[in-house]
């Protein structure tokens, strides 16, 4: 049996994890797993000294800013949006 993320085989006497997607995987390769099958909502952010979180963007905050701006816009605009490539960046986590 191998690791549904890196292929590798699964070492009976190594930790494995069994997700509720049927899904074995390594312990090691659990969080890419989670996040690329699953894709679980998230925001990214700081923690300050007093433990307060300070969210500096928010994936589900783009995805529904995204979908209103899309149903606020005439069919044109948006047929003028699908035929011109533009380029996606995502931010990198440090």
């Amino acid at each position: 049996m191998n690791c549904v993320v890196c292929g590798n085989p699964l070492l009976f006497d190594r930790a494995v994890f069994h997700c509720s997607c049927d899904a074995f995987v390594h312990a090691y390769c659990w969080d890419e797993h989670v996040l690329q099958a699953h894709q679980p909502s998230f925001e990214i952010g700081s923690v300050n000294l007093d433990g307060e979180f300070r969210a500096i963007e928010s994936k589900t905050e783009e995805q529904v800013s995204t979908v209103q701006v899309s149903a606020e816009q005439s069919p044109e605009e948006q047929s003028l949006e699908e035929q011109g490539p533009e380029e996606q960046t995502t931010p990198l986590l440090e």
